[in-house]
């Protein structure tokens, strides 16, 4: 078995210090890690002595007549005034909690996870170039090994991040141009097929009062976005009434209409276009099949490679661990979203709820192995899902090689594995896997590796880079209906 979580940044403050609706509190005072910062710092000049510095922050902004003054929450606090994005201690809070449900799971019920661990070199930990992803990363990770289940010689765990312009773990308008193309040309269309409507003239009526001048009706492209009021209504309905907006904003018909125009302009390129998903989020698919593929071939690609080693020595963890069976990122509600569009799996589905995440987990069926001249009998459910993997290592590498590519020799490594999506616990079903013999049989929730990489392939970019200056003169949208998830 092996698991990849995806999971969403939970509770943050708003993007903005202004988001452009009146009756948005301008400092929230939800981050009580702000008093219990901490720092590396260098004690010696030759490099050999480092410590810890702990400190607190505040935070400065301008006052009514341009002198600094110190940013203060709605009652004055000024000690736990949090930085724009970030995440707060609900946020944190929550974060902690999916470690703690992560361990519960892959832990305690299905012993497939170690109890203790002496080092985190069989967990790739993965974070975007956003503070607040780190942040949950790390609370996850605590949640899931807290203290108590880890050694007292416990080295500091590898967390893998990405300049802003290589990052994939989120859809990367800002640096992929092309992408940036193709996202404007749905927004676009979503605001042609709602700014008139009778929806956008409910919304008015119930908001529109609190917009600003300069853009006194509510749009798909207003100022604020209509996405932007939608953030800002669901972050302060995760926290306290220090920072609620009036009732208006919360009237449950309204925001059933904002999160369906949201998630169309957001995730409807996914869904219809093929170019979309292979520059939207096709890398990251990329990626977690590329560590599938790498923990049956035993070569390294799993994570390890990037994970292990010590003091830059890398092919095996500090406790001499051989693979990656755990890899967790902190990514964002618009990645789990692309992913799951991508697949084919997001039909009918409302925006990523605060706490989102999606596992991909890869099983083995023990029996395939055994005797691959033999039919293939399918174990028990509770029997693959607590597989160990015997393997050896490679001559070669099938990295990023498409299932067209790949030689009967390597197809036939992949037999016998089936790979699950749980959105928030829940079995998603991939279009393309049930067609028959593309999954376990009885149930479609588990989709043969073979199949899943085929529909992962259409979607990976050779050189993602490259491809985001393809096409850049060519329509944003495809001639004909590209249907996701096959």
């Amino acid at each position: 078995m092996d698991v990849q979580p995806l999971t969403d940044l939970l509770a943050f403050a708003p993007w903005r210090t202004k988001s452009g609706l009146s009756a948005v509190p301008e400092h929230w005072p939800y981050c009580n890690a702000a008093k219990r910062f901490s720092s590396v710092v260098m004690t010696k000049t030759d490099w050999s002595t480092w410590s810890e510095l702990k400190w607190r922050r505040r935070i400065e902004t301008f006052g009514d007549d341009d002198r600094p003054v110190l940013a203060a929450g709605p009652q004055g606090a000024v000690d736990t005034v949090c930085q724009l994005g970030e995440l707060t201690d609900k946020g944190r809070e929550t974060t902690l909690a999916l470690g703690e449900r992560l361990r519960h799971l892959y832990v305690d019920q299905l012993n497939f996870m170690p109890r203790i661990i002496s080092d985190a070199d069989i967990i790739y930990l993965r974070a975007t170039p956003m503070s607040r992803a780190l942040d949950s990363v790390q609370q996850s990770f605590v949640g899931m090994y807290p203290s108590s289940a880890r050694t007292a010689s416990f080295p500091p765990p590898t967390i893998i991040t990405r300049a802003a312009a290589d990052e994939t773990l989120f859809p990367n308008e800002g640096n992929c141009r092309r992408f940036s193309q193709l996202g404007r040309a749905f927004a676009q269309r979503t605001a042609d097929r709602w700014n008139d409507s009778k929806e956008m003239d409910y919304l008015n009526a119930l908001i529109s009062k609190w917009m600003p001048e300069s853009s006194p009706r509510v749009a798909v492209d207003s100022h604020p976005r209509l996405s932007g009021i939608m953030d800002t209504v669901n972050s302060t309905l995760a926290h306290g009434p220090k920072t609620r907006l009036p009732s208006a904003f919360y009237d449950r018909k309204g925001r059933d209409i904002i999160d369906k125009i949201g998630t169309e302009e957001w995730f409807s390129g996914y869904k219809e276009s093929e170019e979309y998903r292979k520059l939207g989020i096709g890398a990251l698919v990329g990626d977690i099949v590329t560590r599938m593929v790498g923990s049956i071939e035993g070569s390294g690609n799993d994570g390890l490679l990037e994970v292990a080693g010590v003091e830059g020595d890398l092919g095996k963890g500090r406790g001499e661990e051989s693979d990656i069976k755990f890899a967790m990122s902190g990514c964002h509600d618009t990645t789990l979203a692309a992913v799951l569009s991508s697949l084919g799996a997001f039909g009918g589905e409302m925006w990523p709820p605060y706490t989102s995440h999606i596992a991909v987990e890869l099983l083995k069926d023990e029996s395939v192995q055994a005797d691959r001249s033999a039919p293939s009998q399918p174990a028990p459910r509770q029997s693959f899902l607590g597989a160990s993997r015997k393997k050896t290592k490679p001559s070669s590498t099938m990295m990023r090689k498409s299932m067209h590519d790949l030689t009967a020799e390597e197809k036939a490594k992949l037999q016998g594995y089936f790979v699950r999506l749980r959105y928030n616990d829940r079995p998603m079903i991939i279009p393309g896997c049930k067609l028959p013999g593309k999954h376990l049989e009885g149930d479609e929730t588990f989709c043969t590796l073979e199949a899943f990489k085929a529909i992962a392939d259409k979607i990976t970019p050779r050189i993602w880079t490259e491809a985001c200056m393809e096409g850049l003169d060519k329509p944003a949208f495809p001639r004909s209906p590209e249907p996701a998830g096959f």
